[in-house]
């Protein structure tokens, strides 16, 4: 049995699957006590938790975390002369009319920062040797009286060379066993100091508290008899065992939105879509995702409260607009949706629990697209007085009627959605039109054709029980591990010698690590170059064909590298300048095989009649069953598909066609 559970902002997502049996549960989040969500949908699936042999995890801990700044007391140690380096982060002002403008605030105090007196030069060779008297008797006792949990070490140049930061960790993991030690090439051998630093600095401050949640998670399956595999899904779309991620926590601040990716490539594959855009439209935020050929994008470093993570990451883009994001009137009197939330407590007006702030799903309550008595397939019933009464402020304050400024809210959060597809297709030289959508999360195929419409796109895959995807994506990623060095090298051909030698060096290093973690098996791999002209700030990724690896040269380096510059800046890249090799990259996965069908319950159940408001006026409309469906069936707009777990709208001038892998396919006619 292979089980998958994503803690979310407002539920809390479960897919079991064995054989051909597939268990789906959604209960509502805890977000105090996530682990008390994440068991609570175990016991509320009915399954046997004895008899898991896989259990994927993937939740918002170490997210939250830094947001809301719930980490550990943390200390930092840097080179001498770079103790201010967390603060002083890089020269530039994201807002730059703002003339109270401060920079995003690191997760550490300045006091907790602390210097070593140590040097490395950039090639890796030692200039000035690490003080370990100094370290005895000046630093550890520092740090033995701040109490901190946690100690993050970034050296300069210790990219090249982690000899320093392996002493220093030494030292003080020996004189203070019970605090967790992060050093800078563990979790980012890459040059740039900040970035570096910024990394290092966020792993440590999540590590403990991620360690504690995965303690708690695995005592109480401990109790209740679990014996089989637990493992944590990362920000780059694969997973590694629990153990592992007690020193990578960094690598799990996006799981959730990285596991839907997962299942939603997956699901659509199967019915022979891989150009896609992905959608996952949730309870508090929408994530979206451009998949080439099958692949998700892959970006190299991320940010999260404004602050750099160089860690592998899937290329996603966020956006305040989910299901219970709030309609709110700004100082200026325009209508605006999110990015505040109601979260999952109280969560929208209409869930009853003492909320009064009109949210999208209060919307979709007043426009008739939710019904009330078949949310979650009638297990949670919805107050649709309270959303309307919620839509009463708005729709005085511009002289709407309350259907009429639910419609506005909708419109808004479709906006902010099709901007942020606009950032990761058409910003990136990619037309959103050579893709299918594949709309999930609970809210997602109740906005998929508006947004389809906006961007010319003419297709829809909605996956069946598209409200768990991301817990479907956990039991169906791979165990994937990612290993970066930079080594700067103008590029010639003893340069693209030492490429494919170090290349070699990283995957025989991968695979000592996936022994380490007794998941046995052939490794899939992936090689990758930063590169760039030389005199340019920044680099372009390029992959580099795993069966040319043993035979690189540097003309076809040239090469790929004049394609990838050119695709990312629209302009011809010519080869007469120098060119030269920043960071080299490697991907390690370990296959899983076919990933479990997600297959959809059936019953017997005939569309009835209902009414629909669209556009300016209510308009008839049929409503049927998801699970009613038949493989074939072709439903005309207007129509509404209730799922258990999501509903689809089918707007006029669309069809609905459920196919043999059970995806339902929407197409435009008109």
């Amino acid at each position: 049995m292979r089980v998958g559970v994503e803690v979310g902002g407002t539920f809390t997502d479960l897919v079991a699957v064995e054989g051909g049996r597939v268990v789906v549960t959604k209960v509502p989040s805890t977000p105090k006590s996530p682990d008390v969500g994440a068991f609570a949908a175990l016991t509320a699936s009915g399954i046997d938790i004895g008899q898991i042999e896989d259990l994927g995890h993937g939740s918002t801990v170490a997210t939250n975390a830094v947001l809301e700044r719930k980490g550990a007391l943390v200390a930092f140690v840097a080179t001498s002369g770079f103790r201010d380096l967390l603060f002083m982060q890089r020269h530039d002002r994201r807002n730059i009319y703002d003339l109270f403008y401060a920079k995003p605030a690191p997760p550490v105090r300045r006091k907790d920062c602390f210097e070593v007196a140590e040097r490395l030069r950039a090639d890796g060779t030692v200039e000035l040797a690490l003080d370990e008297t100094k370290v005895r008797e000046a630093l550890i006792p520092a740090l033995k009286a701040g109490g901190y949990r946690a100690v993050a070490i970034c050296l300069l140049n210790a990219y090249a060379n982690p000899k320093h930061e392996e002493r220093l960790a030494a030292l003080i993991t020996e004189a203070l066993p019970g605090v967790l030690v992060t050093s800078s090439h563990q979790v980012a051998r890459e040059f740039r100091e900040f970035e570096r630093a910024s990394t290092t600095i966020l792993s440590a401050y999540v590590q403990p508290v991620i360690d504690g949640y995965l303690h708690r998670f695995e005592n109480k399956l401990a109790d209740a008899g679990f014996k089989g595999r637990f493992t944590v899904m990362q920000s780059n779309g694969g997973r590694l065992p629990a153990e592992a991620m007690r020193t990578s926590a960094i690598t799990a601040l996006y799981s959730g939105p990285a596991a839907g990716v997962v299942g939603a490539t997956r699901q659509a594959a199967r019915s022979g879509f891989k150009d896609l855009i992905t959608f996952d439209m949730g309870g508090t935020s929408t994530d979206v995702c451009l998949v080439q050929d099958g692949r998700p994008s892959l970006a190299s470093e991320s940010e999260i409260d404004g602050l750099p993570i160089r860690t592998p990451v899937l290329d996603i883009v966020s956006v305040g607009a989910g299901g219970g994001s709030i309609a709110w009137v700004d100082d200026g009197g325009m209508l605006r949706v999110g990015p505040q939330s109601a979260g999952a407590d109280p969560g929208p007006a209409c869930y009853g629990k003492g909320g009064t702030e009109p949210a999208t799903t209060d919307a979709h309550i007043v426009m008739g697209t939710i019904r009330p008595t078949a949310f979650l397939g009638g297990r949670m019933k919805l107050d649709a007085d309270a959303a309307h009464n919620a839509f009463k402020p708005i729709a005085e304050r511009f002289n709407l009627s309350i259907e009429q400024a639910a419609s506005s809210a909708l419109q808004l959060a479709d906006a902010n959605i099709v901007r942020a597809i606009q950032l990761v297709s058409t910003e990136r030289g990619r037309d959103p039109r050579d893709y299918a959508l594949v709309p999930f999360g609970g809210a997602g195929p109740l906005h998929a054709a508006r947004i389809a419409e906006e961007l010319g796109i003419l297709t829809i895959v909605v996956p069946p029980n598209a409200g768990v995807i991301s817990a479907y994506g956990l039991v169906a990623s791979d165990y994937t591990k990612f290993d970066a060095v930079t080594r700067k090298m103008k590029l010639d051909e003893a340069a693209a010698k030492e490429t494919a030698k170090t290349f070699a060096e990283m995957r025989t290093r991968l695979a000592a690590q996936f022994a380490d973690m007794k998941l046995p098996g052939e490794l899939v791999y992936t090689h990758t170059l930063d590169m760039r002209f030389v005199g340019q700030a920044f680099e372009v990724g390029v992959e580099i064909p795993a069966d040319r690896i043993a035979s690189l040269d540097a003309k076809y380096i040239a090469e790929l590298f004049a394609d990838a510059h050119h695709r990312t800046f629209m302009h011809g890249a010519t080869l007469d300048r120098p060119v030269e090799i920043v960071t080299l990259r490697v991907g390690a996965t370990l296959p899983i095989g076919a990933a479990p069908k997600l297959d959809r319950e059936t019953l017997e159940r005939a569309p009835e009649k209902t009414r629909i408001f669209h556009g300016e006026g209510w308009i008839d409309c049929a409503r049927h069953t998801a699970e009613a469906l038949k493989q074939g069936q072709k439903i005309g707009g207007p129509s509404v598909i209730e799922g258990y777990t999501a509903t689809t709208w089918v707007p006029p001038g669309w069809t609905a066609t459920l196919d043999a892998s059970d995806n339902l396919i929407l197409r435009r006619t008109t």
